[in-house]
C-alpha cells in the first residue's frame, strides 16, 4: 500500500494541480491532507474544492482556523497582524459560507492503521495548531511535543514548510514540507509517501516542479493584498 500525505497548500492551487498529477502517476492508494488549505494564496476556493474532491481524511491547520475566525493578537508579530487579517479578508471574500463551515468542521488530528502500522497525523502538534517543531530540535523535544499524546509507529505533520524524516526509538517522524509555499530553499512543491507491505515500510519526500510564475501571475491578477512578499517566497522557496 502506498499512501501520500500533503499539506500547506496555502491557496496555491496551481502547485496542488502538479502534486495531484504526480500522485496519480505513482499508484497511490490513499491520500491524507494535513491542513492549511486556502489562506495566503491567490486561489483559496479552488484549493478547497480540489481537496474536498479527494473525499479523504483532512485535518485542520492554523491557517484554516485563521480563515474561520481571523488572526488574533499574539499569534503573529504585532506589525504583521493587520496585513495578515487583510489577507484573511481576501480569502473569505473568495469563499462561500459552506467553504468556511467546512474548514471549521475539520478535526485537529487523526489516527489510523494500515498493514499493521499505526499512524498519527496532525498539522503542528497533537495539542496545538500553532506550535513550531523544527527539523533540528533534539530527539527529546520531538518525543515530548509530537509523540507523547498517542502511541503510533509513524507520526506526520506539516506547518513548518521544511520536509524531513527522522527515526527516534524505532518510530518514524515525517514532516511533509509544503505544497504551496516551501521554506527550504527549493521552489518545488513537497509531499511525502509512505510505502507499506506486511513486512516492510519505506518513506520518501517527493519534490514536484511546477510553473510558479503562473502562481505569481495569479497573485497579481486577483490583486492580492500582500503580493510582493508572496512573490518573493514563491520565487526563492523561503521567507
Amino acid at each position: 500500500m502506498k499512501i501520500a500525505f500533503i499539506s500547506d497548500i496555502h491557496g496555491n492551487a496551481h502547485a496542488l494541480d502538479a502534486v495531484l498529477d504526480d500522485i496519480s502517476k505513482k499508484n497511490i492508494d490513499k491520500i491524507y491532507v494535513l491542513g492549511d488549505i486556502a489562506y495566503r494564496g491567490p486561489e483559496p476556493k479552488r484549493s478547497i474544492e480540489l481537496v474536498r474532491n479527494l473525499k479523504t481524511t483532512v485535518v485542520k491547520g492554523n491557517a484554516d482556523e485563521w480563515i474561520v475566525r481571523g488572526v488574533q493578537k499574539g499569534e503573529v508579530p504585532d506589525q504583521a497582524l493587520d496585513l495578515m487579517n487583510q489577507e484573511r479578508d481576501f480569502a473569505t471574500s473568495q469563499l462561500e459560507q459552506s467553504d468556511i463551515d467546512y474548514l471549521s468542521s475539520l478535526p485537529t488530528e487523526a489516527t489510523f492503521e494500515e498493514e499493521g502500522t499505526a499512524f498519527h497525523i496532525f498539522h503542528a502538534t497533537p495539542t496545538s495548531l500553532f506550535d513550531v517543531v523544527l527539523p533540528d530540535v533534539e530527539d527529546k523535544d520531538i518525543e515530548t511535543k509530537l509523540m507523547a499524546e498517542k502511541s503510533a509507529d509513524v507520526y506526520l505533520y506539516g506547518h513548518i514548510h521544511k520536509p524531513y524524516v527522522r527515526y527516534i526509538n524505532g518510530k518514524t517522524v515525517i514532516n511533509l514540507g509544503s505544497v504551496g509555499l516551501p521554506f527550504d530553499g527549493q521552489t518545488k512543491a513537497s509531499y511525502a509517501i509512505v510505502n507499506l507491505t506486511k513486512k516492510s515500510m519505506s518513506t520518501s519526500i517527493e519534490r514536484v516542479s511546477y510553473d510558479f510564475e503562473k502562481t505569481i501571475e495569479k497573485y497579481n491578477e486577483v490583486r492580492y493584498p500582500n503580493t510582493e512578499m508572496m512573490e518573493n517566497i514563491i520565487r526563492n522557496g523561503s521567507l
